[in-house]
């Protein structure tokens, strides 16, 4: 039974996940626009702010995106938590754990996600699992 679950409860958590940073990146290109992204994160200390931004801009929507899909998902969920602890140390930490003071309690659930995830080998309802059984020659 567990077995017909995991595809589904894995492409849930993906999506879910997935979403959440892609809509995250994406406000960086049009609520804040990258130029606003770099000046906060000028502002905030980051380094680099210029390069930074837009890195982290791309990052989110393309990691978002290959959360979704289950494609490339170590690489994904790698980047995509180390980009939340980036944002740890630049911005919540400061603040503490709780998220209703700005700390980094979600920021944290994030990171933890996007690496569950990214080492989850996707299942099978994910990019990366066809492509494997697609390279796998078929017993005989």
């Amino acid at each position: 039974m567990l077995e017909r679950i995991r595809p589904l409860a894995l492409l849930i958590g993906r999506v879910g996940i997935g979403v959440v940073f892609l809509v995250h990146g994406w406000q960086k290109f049009t609520t804040m626009g990258l130029s606003g992204t770099t000046a906060f994160f000028e502002q905030i200390g980051v380094p680099l702010p210029g390069l930074a931004g837009p890195a982290v801009a791309v990052l989110e929507v393309a990691g978002g995106l290959a959360l979704i899909l289950g494609a490339a998902l170590p690489l994904a969920g790698t980047l995509l938590a180390l980009d939340m602890v980036g944002a740890i140390v630049f911005v919540h930490g400061a603040n503490g754990f709780t998220a209703d003071k700005g700390g980094y309690e979600f920021v944290l659930a994030l990171a933890v996600a996007a690496v569950a995830i990214g080492f989850s080998g996707g299942g099978s309802l994910a990019l990366d699992a066809l492509w494997q059984r697609r390279r796998t020659p078929a017993a005989l």
